[in-house]
């Protein structure tokens, strides 16, 4: 039996241990021959499954999304409650691997299945009361809010972030930037959590506004 034909090796087992290739050598260290050495087969072989590197990368990125969870708000669940939820799920998901927002940030195609069930969200925010083109801008928001938030808070280590931290606050000691010092001061102990959580309320509450004034008003 040829190799590039082998029992096991499928598109799935292959996105899986991309991953996990992912989180020891990062994006830019994954190449279809390192995968290929950690399946152990031959370069040719992944090409039965995938035709380029793109493919593989939209895979992952579809992996992450769909791990995340997606669908409509739970029974009872506003569509505020909702919105939070997702997004605070998606961000996590993409925390648990190397370079996941660059990852999914870079993806060109996800498959019509995914595509259906995020149209099963608009469907549902649209129920709530949504214009279709407000129910596909909110969520595409909180996406890149997501993504963007997660591409900084993975392109600094936490040294990287302490360092940076100790030197302005240096810089501004000898300054008369009272009121920054003041909020760097009262930022406490979890400040990357306490500035998503704000841009989140904010999202949330700017689309309320919008809603208010775009859509019909909601029960929820």
């Amino acid at each position: 039996m040829r190799a590039d034909k082998r029992p096991g090796l499928t598109r799935q087992v292959m996105i899986e241990a991309a991953l996990r290739l992912l989180d020891e050598v990062g994006l830019d260290g994954l190449t279809v021959r390192r995968l290929a050495a950690e399946l152990g087969v031959q370069s040719p072989a992944l090409y039965w499954h995938i035709r380029t590197k793109q493919e593989l990368l939209d895979g992952m990125a579809e992996a992450m999304i769909l791990a995340a969870g997606m669908g409509p708000p739970r029974p009872g669940e506003s569509w505020r409650d909702w919105l939070a939820r997702r997004a605070r799920a998606y961000r996590r998901t993409l925390l648990s691997h190397r370079d996941g927002a660059r990852i999914v940030a870079g993806a060109a195609q996800l498959s019509p299945a995914t595509i259906n069930r995020f149209d099963e969200e608009l469907t549902a925010l649209v129920a709530c009361g949504f214009p279709p083109v407000l129910a596909l801008r909110t969520i595409t928001a909180l996406s890149q809010y997501v993504n963007g938030f997660v591409l900084q808070e993975q392109a600094e280590s936490r040294r990287d972030q302490r360092d940076r931290l100790a030197a302005l606050t240096e810089m501004l000691d000898a300054g008369p930037a009272a009121t920054l010092l003041v909020a760097l001061r009262d930022s406490g102990s979890a400040p990357r959590e306490d500035a998503f959580e704000h841009g989140l309320r904010a999202l949330i509450s700017g689309t309320e506004v919008i809603l208010a004034s775009e859509g019909a008003p909601s029960a929820d």
